[in-house]
């Protein structure tokens, strides 16, 4: 059974009489990349924040690797790297003098400094004063920093902002290095839902400070029982019925799976060529749209 690296029971969160977070249920398995997305003001980032102890829970409990972060405050955020919003870096330092801050503090041998350096790309640019680097490249260095100590959970907040699509791609390829390589967990809240469909195997929509929904991405995205069919031609006005024309070879039908055969019997009995058929599926946003009744990422 998979161990749970992230779990929250029943959190709220208050301000000011203010009920920010309520009832916030979230379970997160390890090597799991899980996408929070929902509109500005969701409580995504307050979310964040209350797992950090950021800011203190009203009520309920958030265990990380098995430890309350309440009573065990010490192992718990020991297991976690974290960067919120931006990477906080010192730019009159070279990278490495930067990566030795947290390195000191954890008594991180020069091998595993060594392996994140190679980890995170920056093997070449590692001696250079950071105020040299692109922000994708601090990007990475905020990343080296907040795995230096091997936690088992990453938590990023927003991590592409103002990334060029360069930049993005080395993120990505990063994430997923970490995910399989150190075998980490990683938590991300982002605005980004088409980078996200890339990256992430989970999604948890949050509204009004409330989880709407947390789901594997294929099931969030699936849409039932709509199927594209790829022709040599869409004259089949005399063949099938209630069709959607997709483009100039293609079509979709909203059909039972058991349907299937029957439709492509019709077809080639039409000498009608079949190059593909496939389960329609939504995207990232389209998904979204839908849970939240149409209420768009600012």
């Amino acid at each position: 059974m998979p161990n749970i690296i992230l779990e929250c029971k029943n959190l709220y969160k208050e301000i000011n009489d203010k009920e920010i977070l309520t009832n916030i249920n979230l379970k997160l398995e390890e090597k799991n990349i899980l996408g929070l997305i929902g509109p500005n003001g969701s409580g995504k980032t307050t979310t964040i924040k209350t797992i950090l102890s950021l800011q203190k829970i009203t009520k309920g409990e958030i265990f990380i690797d098995n430890h309350n972060i309440k009573t065990d405050y010490k192992n718990a955020i020991s297991q976690v790297g974290a960067i919120i919003e931006n990477p906080d870096l010192y730019t009159y330092l070279t990278g490495l003098e930067n990566l030795l801050i947290p390195a000191t503090i954890y008594n991180i041998n020069k091998e595993r400094i060594k392996e994140v350096i190679n980890l995170v790309g920056l093997s070449q640019r590692i001696n250079d004063k950071v105020s040299k680097y692109s922000l994708g490249m601090k990007q990475r260095l905020g990343i080296a920093q907040a795995i230096i100590h091997k936690p088992k959970l990453l938590i990023l907040d927003e991590p592409t902002n103002g990334l060029d699509p360069e930049g993005i791609k080395e993120l990505r390829s990063l994430l997923l290095k970490l995910k399989e390589q150190e075998n980490m967990t990683i938590l991300i809240s982002s605005h980004n839902l088409k980078e996200l469909e890339t990256i992430c195997n989970k999604i948890a929509i949050i509204k009004q400070g409330k989880i709407l929904s947390i789901n594997d991405i294929n099931i969030l995205t699936k849409k039932n029982n709509n199927y594209i069919f790829e022709l040599d031609t869409i004259k089949i006005n005399d063949i099938l019925d209630n069709y959607k024309i997709i483009n100039n070879n293609m079509i979709e039908l909203s059909i039972e799976k058991n349907d299937i055969p029957k439709i492509v019997k019709k077809l080639t009995n039409n000498n009608i060529k079949i190059y593909m058929i496939k389960e329609k599926s939504l995207t990232l946003e389209e998904a979204y749209l839908l849970k939240t009744e149409g209420n768009a990422i600012e």
